[in-house]
């Protein structure tokens, strides 16, 4: 693991000025950790894995490494080359914030990025890619129809991978399709591997697509920040939805989300507790794109202050100000639902877990 050091500014990093300005544009004053541990190994040319817990700035870690090459190489060339980069990311949602994430550090070098995720029309992607877009983030499996079905679209002239959420994009859902991925782009490449925890499917991975790695670990295993207040209560089954109302009643100005098992619970819950007068709103994956984009907006601008979700929501998400967080329902994989650092941060209230008999 890289040795830590006390790194103050973004311009210590070894970052160009336009990237510096670009980052307080954005907001971020201060190196995260992840960021200050692996961004100058990345520009030193090395694949990095960082295991970092969502809302650790770990986005900034490759994206900034990245446009610092797309620079570079439009210093020398006078061209910004197409299809540079590919960040490939479990959830729709999280896509669609990378390239968000990275539209906004790239600015000021007209930076051009398309995503391809499922739920969205396949042509309104192709056009998107016919502009040569210079990054391109992706699900795997969306990504995988385009290479196969989207003529003169490739990856040949890819220089870098990301594999954002690691864990997750190893399982039964995505595998196939990144391993057809990993088998059809160049193997001259800089790959960075980013996940929360290190299973033995990540460490198969990294055998199998990193090149002497840097490992760079910027949190400890399944941490919680010490202002997180989390409390449990354990109720009967048949008044759990009473308890829930109650709670949320107390803390009708808060800011909540819901965790439920099933997407069938996070429409139900949603309904029942939009009749009795509350502006609740569900997301699951059983909702269209368009619908789940539109109920995380929704929540975000705050005309709806309860989110009632399944895992979709569990990871990854920039959310700007979270009072409560109720898991409804324990999760089935407890390293899913251990309170992002993103999260944490805001919590006024704490995390509530309702456990039934």
């Amino acid at each position: 693991m890289a040795e830590e050091k006390e790194v103050k500014t973004f311009k210590e990093l070894g970052l160009r000025d336009e990237l510096v300005e670009a980052c307080e544009n954005v907001g971020w004053k201060t190196p995260s950790k992840i960021q200050a541990e692996a961004i100058p190994h990345a520009l030193e040319g090395k694949d990095l894995i960082g295991l970092a817990q969502t809302g650790s700035g770990k986005t900034g870690a490759f994206a900034l490494p990245i446009l610092q090459a797309l620079l570079e190489i439009a210093e020398n060339q006078r061209t910004v080359p197409a299809f540079f980069a590919c960040v490939l990311s479990p959830t729709r949602e999280l896509a669609i914030q990378i390239s968000e994430q990275f539209e906004a550090l790239g600015s000021g070098i007209s930076l051009r990025c398309a995503v391809l995720v499922g739920g969205v029309d396949m042509m309104q992607q192709t056009l998107a890619l016919g502009k040569r877009p210079h990054i391109v983030v992706a699900t795997p499996g969306r990504l995988m129809d385009h290479l196969t079905n989207t003529k003169g679209f490739s990856l040949g002239t890819l220089k870098y991978l990301v594999l954002d959420e690691a864990d997750r994009l190893l399982n039964d859902d995505f595998e196939k399709s990144l391993d057809e991925i990993l088998n059809v782009i160049p193997r001259m490449r800089q790959t960075y591997l980013f996940s929360a925890t290190m299973t033995k499917k990540v460490k198969k991975l990294q055998r199998a697509c990193l090149k002497n790695p840097v490992k760079i670990e910027a949190a400890s295993k399944y941490s919680t920040v010490d202002t997180l207040k989390q409390q449990y209560r354990f109720v009967p089954a048949k008044y759990k939805d009473c308890y829930l109302v109650y709670i949320l009643t107390e803390v009708s100005a808060s800011s909540t989300m819901v965790f439920t098992r099933t997407c069938d619970a996070t429409r139900l819950l949603a309904l029942m507790l939009r009749n009795l007068g509350q502006r609740a709103i569900p997301i699951s994956g059983h909702m269209s794109q368009s619908k789940r984009l539109g109920a995380l907006n929704k929540f975000k601008a705050g005309e709806c202050n309860i989110l009632i979700c399944t895992d979709v929501a569990s990871r990854g998400l920039d959310i700007p100000s979270v009072d409560m967080v109720i898991n409804y329902d324990i999760p089935t994989n407890s390293k899913v639902r251990i309170i992002s650092i993103e999260w944490e941060e805001r919590l006024v209230q704490g995390e509530l877990v309702l456990q039934s008999h």
